[in-house]
């Protein structure tokens, strides 16, 4: 009966652990805050000039920068996020 019991807490714990990374959310790419400079309106369609992009990249703290490099450098966040990617990618 312990086995079973092992077995079955070790099972619960996976699953509880496996929601809450799920859970988690985007990143840096998602927090509307840091977003927000990028684009012309709040609803976060349309870029701003390139010249506004780099403004608002450099206005950026570094370590701001590096986490949405590397969330940009993720096959699935790029893809998501692919305008804004590219962008990065030319500063």
């Amino acid at each position: 009966m312990s086995l079973k019991m092992l077995c079955t807490g070790a099972m619960a714990l996976s699953m509880m652990t496996g929601a809450a990374l799920a859970g988690k959310g985007g990143g840096a790419l998602d927090e509307p805050t840091k977003m927000a400079p990028f684009y012309t309106a709040a609803d976060m369609k349309t870029l701003k000039s390139e010249a506004d992009f780099k403004a608002a990249w450099t206005a950026l703290k570094d370590e701001d920068r590096a986490a949405i490099t590397q969330e940009c450098g993720d096959i699935a966040t790029a893809q998501t996020h692919g305008d804004f990617c590219t962008m990065v990618g030319h500063q």
